[in-house]
């Protein structure tokens, strides 16, 4: 399950330097992935986290790397399809009826953008950075040695209807304009090709550029990697306090003080709940939690030859060697750390309308994840406002792992005063400040 809050805990028995260079702040894919690019840089590294390395949202989602997930959840129509779940308590996007002002006032800013235009910005900021962080990420894995059953495989759309499809084909020129090649397949065709499926399906699209990787292996590599480059990871080390001047931070943490030059914020799901901490209390209005779930199994015998997103029923099924996993579902329900017995068996269900074995002989992990959506479902990346020597990398939604490279660069890039590959200005935190 996800990693305990950020405000708990003791540094594991590790020793806290007095002064650091870099202080990140959160060890999941997004801060050791800044960690990594950071001591590529030259740059001095102390990674803090107040549960355990990859513990959250890094943990257990399914591991692709979808430059095809470009378009944003704040569409047009997707209020109104949450508002018509909002009594489904299975339904792939659940808001469950209850008081939090918080939560309204996130989902009022959330409205304003499921429009046309704003859509169209988001998946243009989106599709740069996962198509920089896609090709990215293959350099990460062959310079670094990351053994995390990385493949560049691809991801097939599965669709029952014919209206689903049509649906999505209308989005395929943009993503065409963005540099995402797509193939699409009838349903014959498909089911010829992919034996795993049961027979009935209306057609599918191949994104032949995206990617998968085991994403708990990823983010253990990463750390790894991270150590290896002289860097410092203190888990159950939790933030108490942070302030920043001219010269640079200073962090009060559960195993003492330190100085930085600089300070990351990279908490994930967790960041609101620091807003009050590191002096930034809008970040609380920015960012929501989306609890998302996943299923692991062994192998069953019968598996997709390469990720699916089973579309009508929001599932998407990915297959390791050493494992198989179907995951996903949005449900913001706050912090509430219950593993919903219901929503887990929608997985199951939406795998057994499209596979002949949708699942696996051995049950090994039921999990939940918090996902950091922000209000436009881009990421915050780039200085704090007001602050010369802090900044952010969260917010990014259900895309952290195919994100984590590029946001690693950019964000090196910017600490550098270095012009980045992708146009930060999309992703600068001050929009919401």
């Amino acid at each position: 399950m996800q990693s305990e809050a950020l405000h708990a805990g003791d540094a594991g028995g590790h020793a806290l330097p007095r002064d650091t260079d870099v202080l990140v702040i959160g060890a999941g894919v997004s801060g050791l992935a800044c960690a990594l690019a950071l001591l590529q840089d030259g740059r001095g590294v102390t990674v803090i986290d107040a549960g355990r390395i990859g513990g959250g949202a890094s943990h257990g989602n399914c591991g692709t790397i979808t430059p095809s997930h470009a378009p944003p959840l704040a569409a047009p129509g997707t209020i109104t399809r949450a508002l018509k779940w909002m009594f489904t308590p299975d339904a792939p996007l659940y808001i469950p009826a209850r008081f939090d002002p918080a939560l309204w006032r996130w989902l009022g800013g959330f409205a304003r953008r499921c429009n046309h235009h704003d859509w169209l910005q988001s998946a243009r900021a989106k599709s740069a950075l996962l198509n920089d962080s896609r090709a990215r990420l293959a350099d990460w894995i062959a310079t670094h040695g990351l053994d995390c059953e990385f493949t560049e495989s691809g991801e097939d759309y599965v669709f029952h209807t014919q209206s689903a499809m049509d649906k999505e084909l209308r989005e395929l020129p943009m993503l065409r304009e963005f540099g995402i090649a797509s193939e699409v397949i009838d349903g014959p065709a498909f089911e010829a090709q992919e034996p795993a499926l049961k027979p009935g399906v209306a057609g599918a699209i191949r994104f032949s550029g995206d990617a998968a990787l085991r994403p708990d292996k990823y983010v253990a590599e990463l750390a790894r990697a991270v150590r290896e480059r002289g860097g410092t990871i203190l888990e159950h080390c939790a933030l108490h306090a942070l302030e920043a001047d001219a010269e640079g931070v200073r962090a009060t943490t559960a195993a003492g003080e330190l100085r930085a030059r600089d300070a990351v914020v990279a908490a994930g799901a967790w960041s609101p709940l620091l807003a009050s901490t590191i002096g930034l209390r809008w970040l609380r209005k920015a960012i929501q939690p989306g609890k998302g779930y996943s299923i692991t199994y062994s192998a069953p015998g019968l598996v997709p030859r390469r990720p699916l997103t089973l579309r009508e029923v929001s599932v998407c099924v990915t297959a390791w060697p050493s494992g198989f996993r179907l995951g996903s579902t949005m449900e913001f329900s706050g912090y509430d750390d219950s593993l919903n017995e219901r929503r887990l068996g929608a997985l199951e269900r939406g795998a057994r309308k499209y596979l002949h074995a949708p699942v696996g002989p051995e049950l090994r992990e039921r999990w939940f994840g918090w996902r950091p959506m922000s209000r436009d479902d881009i990421p915050l990346i780039g200085r704090a406002p007001g602050h010369r020597h802090l900044w952010l990398a969260t917010g990014h939604g259900m895309m952290g792992v195919g994100m984590s490279a590029g946001t690693g660069q950019l964000l090196a890039d910017l600490v550098a005063g270095r012009a980045p590959a992708v146009d930060p200005a999309a992703f600068d935190p001050a929009r919401f400040a």
